[in-house]
C-alpha cells in the first residue's frame, strides 16, 4: 500500500510476490499460457447442451389392459403400482393417468438420487405387486422418461404409392430398432402404423345353430402357433433334437381347422389376412405416412441425440426403396444450436466494444492490448475449469461468458490505470509496474473475492434453478478469478516492456472531452459532500419507489420464447370415431395452408388418435428460420388460434414450450384439485372454473375431466343365470370379440410373430339393441341369448381419470393472456379456491406454476443470504464493518435501478431476472471496493475523512468509469438480442446495462457520501497498528515479556 512502500526497504520491495513477475516474465507468460492451454483441452472435452442438466429423474410405467373401462384400471392397475412406486427410496411426486384400456404412472425423483438406480429400484418395487394385478393386463413397461414426455424430434415415413400396412413394415424392420439403439433414446413413439392380424370373422347365428359358443373358438384357436420341444433322440453314434409342429400360417389353414366334429372354423367364420384398424393416422405436410417420435432419457443431451439421429436417417435412407422418403419434420437441437451460435456471435461483438472503449480511453493501441489479453486467458481458461468441475458448455455458461468479457478487463484496467499514473510522476516502467501494482493488490483481491463470494449462497438454491445459478455463478466467478491472475502477474510484466512514459495522457477531442467530465465531476462532487444528507434522501426516495415497482413486477418462470415451433392441441366431441378426428384436421390443414405458402410455417406433422384417444390430435408446425420470418412466434400462434376459432365441432389450443423441460409444460397455468372422491371434485372444480372465466386475463380455461365418454353398462342378474345354467366367466372375452375384436392367440410368420383377433362383422354391434342377440350356451347345451339375463344401461363417464401425489385429481389449466403473469394467476386461483373447495380438497400447483412456487419460495432466502455473505467477506477484507457498510451502500440504489429498467422495458421477474439481479449486488460491490480502499490509504497516510474520499473519488474516477462503461457497453450485445433465445439474453442485458448504467452515476455520488458520514466511526487501519507496535514496544522495555 502507499504508505507502506516508504517505509519497507528496497530489498523486501524487490523480493515482494508483486515485483517476482517483473523478475521473472517469462514465468508470468507460462502461467497464462498454461490456462490457455488448459482451457482449449477443456473445449474439446466439455459436453455442449441447451441449458445445465438440471433434469429431475423421471421414470415412467406403462400398462395396458385391452378394454377395461377407466374406472378399472384406476382401481385395480394405477393404485396398487403408486403405492408400490411410493415406497421406493427418493421419490418426490407420482402423477398418474387411467384412460380406456391403459394406465400411466410416472415417478419423479429427487435431482440427487441416480436415474439408472432409481429405474432398478422401481422395476423390483412393480415386479412385487405383478402377482397382485389382473392376470389378462400386459406387464408393466419401465421406460426412464416421463411417459408423456415430448419429443425432441419428430420423423415421417412417407411415400406416394404404398399403403400404409407396406410402411408399417418398412419401419418395423429397417427403421425402429436403429433409433431406439442411438445412445440417450429412452423410446420411439410410432403413429399412424397399420400391423398386420388374421381376423376370424363371426357368424353369430351359424356359430349359435351348430350348438357352439365362442368360448370353443377361443379354445380352437389357443393351439395354432403349436411348437413344442419334445427333447431329443441319442443313439450311440448321433444325437436328434425332436421339435413337434403344428403351424398354421395361412387363412385356408385356419378355415380347415375342426371345431367338433364335421364342423370347421370356415363353417361359421371367415378368415382374411390384412391389417388392423389403426389406433392413429399420420400426416405429414398433406401426405399419409408412418410418424415417429423420438423420446429421449431423463438427463440425457439433445444435441448428442439430434447428431446420432440425423446420422442414423442418413444410412438408413439408402437401403429403403427408392419410393420412400424418411425425413425429420422437427428438431428441437435446431433451436439450440441457433441460440449458441446467437451467444457466440454476442461474445465476439463483446470483446470488440470493450477493446474499443478501452483504446477510447488510453488512446494507444500498446497500453489497450494489455488489458485486453486478460479475455482470451479467462475466458478460454474458464471452459476448463467448467470441464473439470463436470458443468457444460451452454447457452447459460456462454451468457455469463458474455457478461464476464466486461468484467474480465475490470481488474487488468484497475492495474494499468494504476501503474500509468505512477509512470505519470516520473517512476521508471519496471518500478512503476512493481509499486502501482502493489498499491491496488488488495482492492484486485477484494473486487474477485466479492464477486465470488455472490455465488456462493446460489449453490444452495432448490430444484432446477439451483442447477441453472450454480454453472452462471461458477462460470461467472472463475472467470473473473481468473482475470485477477492475468492482472496480477501478466499485465505488470507487459506494462514495464511496453508503455511509453508519456502513456495515456495525450491531447485530443477525446481528451479534452474528459478533463471537461472531470472538472464537472469534481463540482458536483463537492456539493454532494457539502449536503450529504440531501443526497441520502434523494437515494432513499429513489430506493423506495424501486421497491413499490418491484412488488407489481410480473413474476413467470421464463420470458415467453419464440423456438420456432408450436404445437396444436385438437379435441373433438368424446365418442367420435377416429376417421371424424381425422376429418376434422384435415380442416385445420387447409386453414394453415397459407402459413406454409408465405414460408411461416416450414413442416405440419399432424397425427389423428394423439395418446390413444380417437378424439384427441396433435399437429406440431415447424416455423421458418428466426431472419426468414417477420413476425415472432407469439404473433403467428395467436394469428392460428383466431383462425381456429372458425372450425365448428373442436376445441383447438396452441402449447408453447420453454427452454426448462418441465413436466407438462405449455399450457399456461396448470393446477390440479386433489382430494378423494372424482364427484365432488367435479363439482368443484366446476364451480372454480366459473369464478376462474370471469377474469378475461386468464385466457381460456379447460378442466380436464369432463364425464361425456357414453358407456354401455351390462348387468348380470347372477340368479337368473344360475337357474339357466350358464357360466358367466366367459362372458366378457364373448362380447369383447362381437365389439371391437379380441386378441385369442399369435401365430409366427418367419420371424415375426401375428394377432389372431376375433370379430364379427356380419352382424355389426353397432347398437345397444344387438347386443342382445349374441347368444351364450348353458350347461346343459342349449343356446341362450344373453337378453334373458343382463339389462343394458347408458351412462356418461369420465375418459380419463388422473391421481396426483397419489390422490385423485381433477386437473385444469388456463392459456393466459399477456396481461396475466403465471405468479398473479396462480395467487387469484388459491384465493378463489379458498372460498370454493370443500375442506378435505385442495390445490396442487403443476408443471411451471409447481416449478415457480419452488424456485420463488427459496430465492428471497438466497438473496439475503448472498447479500450476508458479501458483507461478511467485505467485512474480513477491509478488517471494519464500518467499511464493509460504505461499500455496501450502493447495491440498493443499483437493484433500484435494475427495478427501473425491467419496469421501463416492460420485463417480468424469471429465472434469467434473478440471475441478472443477484450478479448486480457483486458488481456493486465491487465499485464501491475501489474508492474505500483508495480512500483508506490516504486516511492512513494522515488526510482527513473529507479529505480522503474527494481525493479518492477522484484519482479513481478514470479506473472506475473505465470498468463500468467496459462492463456495461460489453452487455450491449445482449439487448439486441435476435434469433434463438434471444428474450433471455435481452432481460439479462437490460438488466446489467440498464441497472449498471444508471447505478453508475449513483455509485460516484453515494459511495462518498456514505464514507464521509461512516468512515468517521472507525480509526484507520494504520493508527491501530501504530498502538500495538507502541503496547508491545511498552512491554518489552518495562521487561514483562517472557520468551
Amino acid at each position: 500500500m502507499e504508505h507502506d512502500d516508504t517505509d519497507l526497504s528496497e530489498h523486501d520491495i524487490i523480493r515482494s510476490g508483486t515485483a517476482l513477475f517483473i523478475r521473472r516474465p517469462i514465468l508470468a507468460f507460462v502461467l497464462n499460457a498454461l490456462i490457455v492451454l488448459a482451457g482449449l483441452a477443456g473445449f474439446r472435452g466439455a459436453e455442449v447442451r441447451e441449458l445445465p442438466d438440471v433434469d429431475s429423474p423421471v421414470v415412467s410405467i406403462s400398462t395396458n389392459f385391452s378394454g377395461a373401462a377407466p374406472e378399472t384400471i384406476d382401481r385395480e392397475i394405477t393404485a396398487p403400482i403408486e403405492t408400490a412406486a411410493g415406497r421406493v427410496a427418493g421419490v418426490k411426486s407420482i402423477s398418474s393417468s387411467s384412460r380406456f384400456g391403459s394406465s400411466r404412472v410416472t415417478v419423479e425423483f429427487r435431482p440427487s438420487v441416480d436415474l439408472d438406480v432409481a429405474a432398478t429400484d422401481l422395476r423390483d418395487a412393480i415386479a412385487r405387486i405383478r402377482n397382485s394385478l389382473p392376470d389378462d393386463a400386459d406387464d408393466p413397461r419401465i421406460v426412464k422418461a416421463d411417459a408423456n414426455a415430448d419429443a425432441i424430434l419428430r420423423l415421417a415415413v412417407t411415400s406416394p404409392t404404398r399403403s400404409a400396412q407396406d410402411l408399417t413394415q418398412i419401419v418395423t424392420d429397417s427403421v425402429e430398432d436403429r433409433l431406439l439403439a442411438v445412445p440417450g433414446v429412452a423410446d420411439v413413439q410410432i403413429y399412424g402404423n397399420r400391423q398386420p392380424v388374421f381376423r376370424v370373422d363371426v357368424n353369430m347365428m351359424q356359430l349359435a345353430s351348430r350348438g357352439l359358443s365362442l368360448g370353443d373358438l377361443s379354445t380352437a384357436l389357443a393351439s395354432v402357433s403349436f411348437d413344442a420341444p419334445a427333447g431329443s433322440l441319442s443313439s450311440s453314434r448321433q444325437s436328434l433334437l425332436v421339435r413337434t409342429t403344428a403351424a398354421i400360417t395361412t387363412p385356408e389353414e385356419f378355415e380347415a381347422l375342426e371345431l367338433k366334429p364335421d364342423v370347421r372354423l370356415g363353417d361359421v367364420a371367415q378368415v382374411t389376412f390384412g391389417p388392423d384398424t389403426g389406433a392413429s393416422v399420420l400426416r405429414a405436410n398433406g401426405e399419409t405416412g408412418i410418424g415417429m417420435g423420438i423420446v429421449r432419457q431423463a438427463q440425457s443431451n439433445t444435441l448428442d441425440i439430434s447428431t446420432a439421429v440425423t446420422a442414423a436417417i442418413a444410412d438408413i435412407q439408402k437401403i429403403l426403396p427408392p419410393d420412400v422418403k424418411i425425413f425429420v419434420t422437427n428438431d428441437t437441437a435446431t433451436f439450440i444450436r441457433g441460440a449458441l451460435h446467437e451467444v457466440e456471435i454476442a461474445l465476439i461483438l463483446s470483446v470488440l466494444i470493450v477493446t474499443a472503449i478501452i483504446y477510447l480511453f488510453l488512446r494507444d493501441a500498446r497500453a489497450t492490448l494489455i488489458p485486453i489479453l486478460a479475455v482470451p486467458v479467462s475466458l478460454i481458461g474458464t471452459i476448463a475449469a467448467i470441464w473439470v468441475v463436470g458443468f457444460s458448455v451452454n447457452i447459460l455458461t456462454l451468457l455469463a461468458l458474455v457478461l464476464a468479457t466486461g468484467m474480465v478487463v475490470d481488474d487488468a484496467i484497475v492495474v494499468l490505470e494504476n501503474i500509468v499514473r505512477r509512470r505519470a510522476e516520473g517512476m521508471g516502467p519496471r518500478a512503476a509496474a512493481v509499486l502501482g501494482t502493489r498499491q491496488v493488490f488488495f482492492a484486485v483481491i477484494a473486487t474477485t473475492s466479492t464477486l465470488a463470494a455472490v455465488f456462493i449462497p446460489l449453490s444452495f438454491l432448490p430444484g432446477q434453478t439451483g442447477g441453472l445459478f450454480r454453472e452462471f455463478g461458477f462460470t461467472l466467478a472463475v472467470s473473473v478469478a481468473l482475470s485477477a491472475i492475468t492482472a496480477l502477474t501478466l499485465c505488470p510484466v507487459l506494462a514495464s516492456r511496453m508503455l511509453k512514459s508519456d502513456e495515456g495522457h495525450g491531447s485530443g477531442p477525446v481528451a479534452r472531452f474528459g478533463t471537461l467530465l472531470q472538472n464537472l465531476y469534481a463540482r458536483t462532487l463537492r456539493a454532494a459532500l457539502a449536503a450529504p444528507l440531501v443526497v441520502v434522501a434523494i437515494a432513499s426516495m429513489f430506493a423506495l419507489l424501486a421497491w413499490l415497482l418491484f412488488t407489481g413486477l410480473k413474476s413467470e418462470l421464463t420470458p415467453p420464447e419464440d423456438r420456432a415451433l408450436a404445437v396444436l392441441s385438437i379435441q373433438t366431441p368424446q365418442g367420435v370415431s377416429l376417421d371424424y378426428t381425422d376429418s376434422k384436421m384435415r380442416d385445420i390443414e387447409k386453414v394453415l395452408e397459407p402459413f406454409r405458402a408465405s414460408g411461416e410455417v416450414t413442416n405440419i406433422f399432424a397425427i389423428a388418435g394423439a395418446g390413444g384417444s380417437d378424439n384427441r390430435g396433435n399437429m406440431v408446425l415447424t416455423l421458418a428460420d428466426w431472419s426468414a420470418r417477420a413476425r415472432g412466434q407469439q404473433e403467428i400462434v395467436d394469428d392460428i388460434n383466431a383462425r381456429l376459432r372458425k372450425i365448428i365441432g373442436i376445441r383447438a389450443f396452441a402449447l408453447q414450450f420453454n427452454s426448462l423441460n418441465i413436466r407438462g409444460a405449455g399450457q399456461g397455468l396448470s393446477f390440479a384439485i386433489v382430494g378423494n372422491d372424482y364427484a365432488e371434485l367435479s363439482a368443484s372444480a366446476a364451480k372454480l372454473i366459473d369464478a376462474m372465466e370471469k377474469d378475461k386475463s386468464l385466457g381460456q380455461v379447460r378442466l380436464g375431466y369432463d364425464t361425456t365418454q357414453p358407456q354401455l353398462n351390462i348387468t348380470v342378474d347372477r340368479t337368473r343365470a344360475a337357474d339357466l345354467g350358464i357360466n358367466i366367466g366367459g362372458l366378457g372375452e364373448a362380447l369383447q370379440a362381437v365389439l371391437d375384436g379380441r386378441k385369442v392367440g399369435t401365430v409366427y410368420l418367419a420371424d415375426d410373430s401375428y394377432d389372431v383377433k376375433l370379430v364379427s362383422t356380419s352382424d355389426p354391434v353397432n347398437d345397444p339393441g344387438d347386443l342382445e342377440r349374441i347368444f351364450v350356451q348353458s350347461t346343459s347345451g342349449q343356446m341362450v341369448p344373453i337378453s334373458t339375463f343382463v339389462t343394458l344401461t347408458e351412462r356418461a363417464v369420465a375418459p380419463e381419470l388422473s391421481r396426483e401425489q397419489q390422490l385423485r385429481s381433477v386437473p385444469i389449466s388456463a392459456g393466459l393472456t399477456p396481461q396475466k403473469s403465471l405468479g398473479a394467476a396462480m395467487a387469484e386461483v388459491q384465493s378463489l379456491a379458498a372460498d370454493i373447495l370443500p375442506p378435505d380438497a385442495r390445490i396442487v400447483p403443476l408443471a411451471e406454476a409447481a416449478t415457480l412456487s419452488e424456485t420463488s419460495s427459496g430465492m428471497l432466502l438466497t438473496f439475503g443470504l448472498a447479500i450476508v455473505v458479501v458483507f461478511l467477506v467485505l467485512s474480513a477484507q477491509f478488517e471494519s464493518f464500518v467499511a464493509a457498510v460504505i461499500v455496501m451502500a450502493t447495491v440498493p440504489l443499483g437493484l433500484a435501478c435494475a427495478v427501473f429498467a425491467l419496469v421501463l422495458t416492460g420485463g417480468s421477474l424469471n429465472v434469467y431476472s434473478q440471475i441478472g439481479l443477484v450478479l448486480l449486488v457483486g458488481i456493486m460491490a465491487k465499485n464501491g471496493i475501489l474508492i474505500v480502499e483508495f480512500a483508506n490509504q490516504l486516511r492512513d497516510a494522515g488526510r482527513s475523512v473529507r479529505e480522503a474520499i474527494e481525493e479518492a473519488t477522484l484519482i479513481r474516477l478514470r479506473p472506475v468509469m473505465m470498468t463500468m462503461i467496459a462492463t456495461v457497453l460489453g452487455g450491449l450485445p445482449l439487448i439486441f438480442a435476435f434469433g434463438a433465445g434471444a428474450e433471455a439474453r435481452s432481460v439479462l442485458g437490460w438488466i446489467i446495462v440498464g441497472g449498471l448504467g444508471l447505478a453508475t452515476v449513483a455509485t460516484l455520488y453515494l459511495t462518498p457520501v456514505a464514507y464521509l458520514l461512516l468512515a468517521g466511526l472507525s480509526k484507520p487501519k494504520a493508527a491501530e497498528a501504530d498502538r500495538l507496535r507502541r503496547e508491545i514496544g511498552d512491554a518489552i522495555r518495562s521487561g514483562t515479556v517472557i520468551d
